[in-house]
């Protein structure tokens, strides 16, 4: 993929783990808008092994939601749904439901795949997938609520 990512448009200060390109220790995970979903390709680190020789459930968690708030947070610019005065983000995690499918691969980049299931100004929900060779390895619905000043 070419051009900026998602995350460096959005939300360039954020230091997010998963997804802050201000977090020179994170993942640096970037996204990118095609043809009907978000895409993502993700190469893990040797230190990212579950002990077994296959990726982390946790680091596969952290991409998902981070992915999936790269497609959350696209969606609610597309709509003009921007952040409340002083909130850095328009939306946050409110929910992820991970499914463990078959192993995924420590050694080979994977895919990430988001797309939008439901919209409205009060949630969103993306169903977002990690895929290697052509097999979905792990699968998550996400539910994003809109940030709330407290």
């Amino acid at each position: 993929m070419t051009g900026i990512s998602l995350q460096d448009h959005l939300f360039p200060t954020m230091n997010c783990f998963g997804c802050g390109p201000a977090n020179p220790r994170g993942l640096q995970l970037k996204s990118y808008p095609t043809e009907g979903f978000t895409y993502a390709l993700f190469s893990p680190w040797r230190e990212h092994d579950n002990g077994m020789g296959f990726l982390n459930g946790g680091i596969i968690s952290t991409i998902l939601d981070c992915h999936s708030g790269a497609t959350v947070l696209y969606e609610a610019d597309r709509q003009g749904w921007h952040a409340p005065e002083g909130a850095p983000l328009a939306f946050v995690t409110a929910g992820l439901d991970v499914r463990f499918l078959r192993p995924s691969p420590l050694n080979s980049p994977v895919e990430l795949r988001g797309y939008i299931t439901s919209a409205s100004e009060s949630e969103i929900v993306c169903e977002a997938e990690l895929v290697h060779d052509g097999k979905t390895r792990a699968a998550a619905t996400a539910l994003w609520k809109r940030w709330r000043a407290r």
